[in-house]
């Protein structure tokens, strides 16, 4: 079951329900996926079945919808800033090949880089059995709601930025109840937009590096994910490929389970406020700026896998210069 949400010619939000390969159809009597969600958690049933039991309305082409640039974020927070961005990295192996190199080099390295002993971390403690709370990854922060960028939507890079770069990747999309327990509405399709040349600067920089906007859909897939999920990220520019390549995730190709990377952020009392949305971007062993690509203000990404209903599109672009003068806080 894939779920998502458009905006009507006359501004109001519909929620979509389709099964892949199948047209998207109106759930009239929902609000927003955010409402569903939060009346699923009073009712105590789950989301699925509260779905099941709406009546259907207008069916849409979900690829229509794309073109037409009609997909809103999924999932939103009539409050923007009770829905945080946030992700873990060093979780994936790569390809097989990377794999044996990391290996390589954990074996024979004796000064190991911080990321190289976080990697070797998460391979020999990410994924502990019998529930057992594992080795904690690599976190950081995106933002919050205002740092949302719809499906279709362009990706702003401030005008201080040094680089644009995609991250394809899955994010797990969560809902807090009232008891500050957290539930996980499903899966979707995620761009951890980043600055990949501040990160290579100096990795104390990859806070910096993080806060960048980033998209997720347009669609959540509701349920587990797959543990083998086998994606392709491509960049277009002037309506051509410039770029392409597979991404692999989902479990077989991580160094940590799901579970414990949702252990180790919800763990904080911060991240369980009754309400709250999160938006959780996973990893990625994929990107175009470790190939030498250098992204340019109008270039497209687009991220899809199979499963995961319609591909992800975001243009992507810098903001305006501002004067330093006129961000300067001023003494009241």
């Amino acid at each position: 079951m894939l779920l998502s949400q458009m905006r009507t010619p006359e501004g109001t939000i519909r929620v979509l329900l389709r099964e892949d390969g199948g047209p998207a159809r109106e759930l009239p009597e929902a609000e927003s996926l955010y409402a569903l969600a939060m009346q699923a958690i009073a009712r105590d049933i789950p989301l699925a079945a509260l779905i099941e039991g709406l009546a259907q309305g207008a069916a849409h082409d979900p690829e229509e919808l794309a073109r037409d640039n009609r997909y809103l974020p999924p999932l939103t927070h009539p409050d923007p800033a009770h829905l945080h961005l946030s992700g873990t990295g060093l979780t994936h192996l790569g390809s097989a090949a990377t794999r044996a190199e990391m290996h390589g080099k954990l074996q024979q390295e004796t000064d190991m880089t911080d990321s190289m002993r976080m990697f070797r971390m998460g391979l020999e403690g990410g994924k502990p059995a019998g529930g057992e709370v594992g080795v904690q990854p690599e976190w950081f922060y995106k933002g919050n709601g205002h740092n949302l960028a719809a499906p279709g939507a362009a990706l702003v890079s401030p005008a201080f930025g040094e680089d644009l770069g995609e991250e394809p990747e899955l994010a797990g999309i969560y809902v807090v109840g009232p008891d500050r327990r957290p539930w996980r509405l499903g899966f979707a399709l995620a761009n951890e937009f980043s600055d990949h040349v501040t990160e290579r600067g100096n990795y104390l920089w990859l806070a910096h590096s993080k806060l960048r906007p980033a998209s997720f859909g347009p669609e959540i897939r509701l349920g587990d994910c797959p543990p083998d999920v086998r994606g392709t990220s491509r960049i277009l520019r002037d309506d051509r490929p410039i770029w392409e390549k597979p991404f692999l995730t989902g479990e077989v190709n991580m160094s940590h389970s799901l579970s414990n990377l949702e252990h180790h952020h919800f763990k904080y009392e911060l991240f369980r406020q009754p309400g709250d949305v999160h938006v959780h971007f996973f990893g990625t062993a994929t990107l175009s700026f470790a190939d030498g690509v250098r992204v340019l203000p109008g270039d497209i990404f687009e991220i899809s896998a199979p499963g995961f209903g319609v591909a992800l599109r975001n243009s992507v672009t810098t903001a305006p210069a501002r004067d330093a003068a006129d961000i300067a806080p001023r003494a009241l």
